[in-house]
């Protein structure tokens, strides 16, 4: 097992509910799990289902990382491809976003010549979703490359209404992110809350999403809550991020994500809230257990 910077608590990491000291050690989760208190289990509300983006923790093995969600409280390790499902079931994760079709996030339904390449890595991976016990796929417009907006929300609404079948069939929401263009994604075309629900109206269908990036509409739009308020109908899933830097979402960042947990909540929102910021300290899972605390209104 590759050695993180993190530092080991051997104190701690007996203190895994039902795993034998052999068993962590047979893991490698001894060079994996934070040190001190940082990973004591946590006392959660229950009234946010927690979720965690799987690349941003990849220099922890999936296995580690697994068992130290489960002890923080999360209940989901997403964007994670078909092979790696078994190892959440393993530890008794759920998959609230999965990955495993497309073309990439510039290469997306809003090109009419990747359609067909496009329905063709959909309709094989959707069946795999339900199979698996998901209902959440990640989608992509793709960038402008000089296209108009009107233009794009056209050629997206005429690709994705071709998986709309198989998608109710097998009860999968195909989710379309909002990226922001102006740092992470230059020419990312569904960039904006208002042109994301417009292509939801095109769609016309409840098993096509708006996965609402807080960290990336924070730069391109603000007024997150009220947004929020507005378009969560149009809503499946939402992302934290630090702004700026999409580091930890604590004081360092000026979003104060306590409200805007409470502000989705009150929405009736049932989903998941998944961390999708980048630890920016040596003890990742640390930074990764205050961002659930955080959230856990």
């Amino acid at each position: 097992m590759t050695k993180l910077s993190t530092n080991l608590s051997r104190r701690n990491a007996i203190k895994f509910a039902g795993v034998t000291s052999a068993t962590l050690l047979g893991s490698g989760v001894f060079n994996h799990i934070s040190a001190a208190e940082n990973i004591l289990p946590t006392e959660l509300k229950g009234r946010v289902n927690h979720s965690v983006c799987r690349w941003c923790y990849n220099s922890i093995p999936l296995e580690d990382l697994c068992i130290a969600a489960k002890e923080i409280g999360l209940t989901s390790i997403e964007l994670i491809d078909p092979p790696e499902w078994p190892i959440l079931k393993k530890h008794g994760l759920t998959c609230a976003l999965t990955q495993g079709a497309g073309l990439g996030i510039e290469r997306g339904f809003n090109n009419p010549d990747l359609h067909d390449e496009l329905v063709k890595s959909f309709e094989e991976v959707i069946p795999q979703v339900a199979a698996a016990g998901y209902d959440q796929i990640i989608c992509f417009s793709g960038n402008r490359n000089g296209m108009d907006d009107e233009t794009g929300l056209k050629n997206c609404a005429a690709g994705l209404k071709r998986l709309i079948p198989i998608a109710e069939k097998y009860k999968v929401t195909m989710v379309m992110e909002l990226l922001n263009s102006k740092v992470n994604h230059p020419d990312y075309q569904c960039d904006h809350t208002a042109w994301g629900v417009e292509l939801c109206e095109q769609v016309g269908s409840e098993q096509f999403k708006l996965l609402y990036d807080i960290y990336h509409m924070q730069i391109m739009e603000g007024d997150v809550i009220a947004t929020i308020k507005k378009y969560h109908p149009y809503i499946s899933h939402y992302h934290t991020g630090g702004v700026p830097g999409r580091n930890e979402i604590d004081e360092t960042q000026e979003l104060y994500y306590p409200a805007i947990i409470k502000s989705i909540l009150d929405t009736g929102y049932k989903g998941f809230v998944s961390q999708e910021f980048i630890p920016s300290r040596p003890d990742q899972l640390a930074s990764l257990k205050q961002g659930v605390e955080i959230c856990d209104v």
